[in-house]
């Protein structure tokens, strides 16, 4: 049971898989309706997600020498929620419903599971989660038929997710676990959206806005001006404030100066996220840098003073020559995934390396890999 109970949640727990329109039935345009989406209830879920964690919960006390028996209240259960559409999922052929061909997923995990022992300073980690990003240890709460750009059908969806999400954040679970009634509380983090998600989830206009990031204010100007120094600004809380002005234009002003005011908030934020930068982002924006790098020593920049757009374009050409040849990389237009992940690699270092004049240079392209690779984990 949940304690107070669920603000606008139904108590009875033994349901199954949900209609996920949940009787919004009569506002959805020339679409079957039952067909649209599926979903658990989020409390549901979590409970057997705890319930399936019930073992590694038991040995994680007895592996930190807690005696279970004591340990009845004040465990705290971290959530990743993510979020992200899945493309086309149309029909090739068949006549099927005619629904939308794209689809949305909203998941979550269980990260870790800790206590805070009565005599303790520090909480005990009793459970994380090894494999986070892994497809295992994901759990869908939520599949639907929507296309993830039509804010006003996803926001209908998972408006009743967030409202039990809300709810749990305000209550404790007593559940039973290795035979005694326990108590959790769940801390949500909403860190598994991409750009794209972030942005209509928490009211910001999408990608081609000059207010270029999620995190803070800055725009396209100040951030070709500023490479460095920024700080995260940005919250939904302020995001809520900010479309409030909007919305009300207490000041008067006109829409450009009201848009600089709000700094691109235009929607009514949704869902609370906490972005991050992605491993996949993380890993094009380094070999961006790294293709660069390696153009650079090919060309021996150090030695010039500036180097024209020929010479650049002669160096460049060498590299796209040497990584075709090597490691079969053909030339991309825009730096992706697979070319970043193939580049930055000890093979693709040996390649670059035979181009590259000065051996001493050629040893600090490969330690600098080196480093990188080893890096790379973190």
């Amino acid at each position: 049971e949940w304690q107070p109970a669920l603000k606008n949640v139904s108590s009875s727990w033994d349901v199954g898989i949900l209609d996920g329109l949940s009787g919004w039935t009569a506002s959805v345009d020339d679409v079957p309706a039952d067909t649209i989406s599926r979903r658990f209830r989020y409390d549901v879920a979590l409970v057997s997600a705890l319930k399936d964690l019930e073992e590694d919960i038991i040995e994680g006390l007895r592996e930190r020498g807690l005696d279970d028996s004591t340990c009845t209240s004040g465990f705290t259960v971290v959530i990743k929620e993510s979020c992200d559409g899945m493309g086309d999922v149309s029909e090739k052929h068949g006549g099927g419903p005619a629904i939308p061909e794209k689809a949305v997923r909203f998941s979550f995990t269980v990260m870790s599971i800790s206590i805070q022992a009565v005599d303790e300073e520090e909480a005990v980690t009793i459970f994380q989660e090894q494999k986070p990003n892994s497809e295992f240890s994901c759990r869908p709460l939520c599949i639907m038929f929507v296309d993830e750009s039509n804010h006003e059908m996803l926001t209908t969806i998972l408006g009743p997710v967030v409202a039990e999400r809300k709810a749990m954040t305000n209550s404790r679970l007593i559940l039973s676990i290795g035979g005694l009634l326990r108590s959790f509380r769940f801390y949500f983090r909403g860190t598994g959206y991409d750009e794209k998600m972030v942005r209509e989830m928490e009211g910001l206009e999408a990608s081609g806005s000059t207010y270029i990031c999620t995190l803070c204010d800055s725009t396209r100007a100040e951030a070709s001006q500023n490479m460095v120094l920024h700080s995260i600004t940005r919250s939904h809380d302020e995001n809520l404030e900010r479309y409030e002005i909007w919305r009300t234009n207490p000041f008067s002003e006109s829409a450009e100066e009201l848009r600089d005011r709000v700094k691109g908030v235009s929607a009514k934020p949704f869902m609370e996220t906490h972005p991050t930068l992605d491993a996949l982002h993380c890993d094009i924006g380094n070999a961006t840098e790294f293709y660069k790098i390696f153009q650079d020593e090919i060309g021996e920049l150090y030695l010039k003073k500036n180097a024209s757009r020929e010479e650049r374009r002669c160096w460049r050409s060498a590299l796209d020559k040497q990584l075709r040849k090597k490691l079969k990389l053909k030339p991309v237009m825009r730096m992706n995934g697979n070319y970043a992940r193939r580049l930055m690699t000890r093979n693709a270092v040996e390649a670059v390396c035979e181009l590259v004049p000065s051996e001493e240079r050629r040893e600090a392209l490969k330690e600098l890999m080196e480093l990188y690779l080893q890096m790379k984990p973190v």
